[in-house]
């Protein structure tokens, strides 16, 4: 894979320009097993208390569901125990458990 030189006549170089090319630098050399990058592991955990988390949130089924996007009836079925939560709601979960200001801010915003 070849790469062209395009000659747009600036020689500026920004700072996310010179960010980028340091990151693709970076993942080359880690391709090439020349540098080993930091990793981070994420555990999700099987079971989520869902019921436990709106409760510390102080809010009603109605209430959390509004809060967060989530479909009511999906939300009463997790705390019912009828419906287990995918992963990546699972990690959304996590979050709100977390901190749970920082979601409302996202969402607000």
């Amino acid at each position: 894979m070849g790469v062209r030189n395009l000659n747009t006549g600036t020689k500026t170089r920004t700072k996310l320009g010179m960010a980028l090319e340091q990151s693709a630098k970076e993942i080359l050399s880690h391709v090439k097993g020349d540098a080993r990058l930091a990793t981070r592991r994420i555990v999700l955990p099987d079971e989520v208390d869902v019921k436990r988390i709106r409760t510390k949130a102080g809010m009603s089924q109605a209430e959390f569901a509004r809060a967060f996007c989530l479909n009511p009836r999906t939300l009463q079925e997790w705390e019912q125990g009828r419906r287990k939560p995918d992963a990546t709601t699972r990690a959304y979960l996590a979050v709100i458990a977390k901190n749970r200001a920082a979601v409302l801010d996202a969402l607000a915003s």
